[in-house]
């Protein structure tokens, strides 16, 4: 893609009402456009980066064995009446009458819509277990959105529902969602931590937030040191094979959410491994068991022929909230530093000396050569100050750099720059495209 035929409104000051980073370079960098209180408009290069981070989600749900479906936006007020959550939930949900004046609301989740689907459609337990997801927006009207799409009031989320016949089974279905968020996390260059968790308002005796550690973070956040070394599991995983002891890696040792805090059993964990600092929540799972399939009628045939109450979870990821996560995680003072995974290109290609015969041509044959490398390229063809370019580059955080001007071309050389650690390498273009191509390689091999 060209720069000068791209949208991208660049901001050189930060905004007054940009209260953290992430907020501060989403508007600078021209990821989004603010429409209202809490809501977003995606502009091009963030909705490239919202994307990739979508199509994550979504092939680690499909590689745990949820079947992805579509769900609307607006739903009847008589399912949620059916699970008596409608007058309990709160201002938060946005209840709203169409033009013959029946009820509906703006969901805020699909506990119900899913149940009710679920309840028309499987009669028997041989159609058990099974976890169906969808990828959709929400909204929640929050009394004070801020932070930018961090605290916003319509937001995109991946939300999974599982049901199963028994709560042996249910466990299972519990521990696929959790390893399945372990390597989603991993994927995005993010550091998850599973920690125990309040339920809130989706009800229930089991749930864990997955939190990544930032100074700016919503709550203060408890655990043990040896959780910030273990690893997610790698592709091979078997989701069919036994994940207790996996599990048990990860919840053996003491992690809580400031609500769920026991200050007793902390302290019992060595004074040179405790933990504690603030976390943002990028995940949270729950079990429910029969929370909503008992007052809804979410029944199947069990073996015997009796009338079985199907278990149920549901579990959430805030897709738009990651891309403010992940820039508060991984930026420096210059701009984003964009994970790989979720780059919205794969390089940033930079003529210094548009105009000049020969660096315009050496630029557009090494920007056909990296499309034709299958790399996604933003081209800055703009005749505009070194500088200037630089400076923009930097700010919109590209994995890569490369940066074609007559005195490289002299020696046969450009330079490539590594954005994470700002180093250059003055190479070929031969030997810059082979380094790019086994970073990409290595990238899509760790993902399969």
């Amino acid at each position: 893609m060209r720069l000068s035929r791209y949208f991208l409104p660049l901001l050189r000051d930060d905004p007054k009402e940009a209260e953290i980073v992430s907020h501060r370079l989403m508007l600078r960098a021209g990821l989004v456009r603010q429409s209202s209180a809490g809501i977003y408009s995606w502009l091009p290069l963030g909705h490239r980066v919202l994307s990739r981070i979508e199509q994550i989600v979504r092939e680690e749900q499909d590689r745990a064995g949820a079947l992805e479906m579509l769900m609307p936006t607006i739903q009847s007020a008589e399912i949620w009446k059916e699970s008596g959550r409608y007058e309990v939930y709160g201002k938060e949900m946005l209840r709203i009458s169409d033009r013959h004046e029946r009820e509906m609301l703006y969901g805020p989740t699909n506990e119900e819509l899913i149940t009710a689907i679920f309840r028309d459609g499987v009669k028997s337990y041989k159609e058990l277990p099974r976890i169906l997801y969808h990828i959709q927006w929400k909204f929640r009207d929050e009394i004070r959105p801020r932070f930018g799409v961090m605290r916003g009031r319509e937001f995109l989320m991946k939300d999974s529902y599982s049901f199963d016949l028994t709560l042996e089974d249910a466990r299972k279905s519990y521990n696929k969602m959790f390893v399945s968020y372990l390597r989603t996390f991993s994927r995005m260059g993010l550091k998850s931590i599973p920690m125990a968790a309040e339920t809130g308002p989706i009800g229930g005796d089991l749930s864990h937030e997955f939190i990544i550690l930032a100074d700016t973070g919503e709550s203060e956040v408890f655990c043990h040191r040896d959780l910030l070394a273990l690893e997610a599991p790698g592709p091979d995983l078997d989701y069919d094979s036994d994940l207790t002891p996996l599990i048990r890696d990860w919840t053996g040792k003491y992690a809580a959410t400031i609500e769920k805090h026991d200050a007793a059993h902390f302290s019992k964990v060595p004074e040179k491994d405790r933990v504690t600092a603030r976390g943002i929540e990028v995940g949270h799972i729950f079990f429910f068991g029969t929370k909503y399939s008992e007052p809804m009628g979410c029944k199947v045939q069990g073996p015997d022929g009796d009338l079985v109450t199907v278990q149920m979870g549901s579990y959430g990821i805030g897709v738009s909230r990651l891309v403010g996560a992940i820039i508060e995680a991984s930026h420096d003072d210059a701009g984003i530093i964009w994970p790989a995974s979720v780059a919205p290109f794969d390089v940033g290609l930079i003529n210094l000396k548009v105009g000049d015969a020969e660096t315009d041509k050496a630029a557009d044959d090494f920007y056909a050569k990296l499309e034709a490398a299958e790399l996604s390229v933003l081209y800055d063809d703009r005749d505009d100050r070194a500088g200037a370019k630089f400076t923009a580059m930097d700010l919109i955080g590209l994995p890569w750099q490369i940066i074609v001007g007559p005195k490289g071309l002299k020696s046969g050389e450009i330079e490539l720059k590594e954005r994470a650690t700002g180093v250059r390498h003055s190479l070929t273009f031969e030997a810059a495209l082979n380094r790019l191509i086994a970073s990409a390689t290595k990238a899509r091999k760790e993902a399969a």
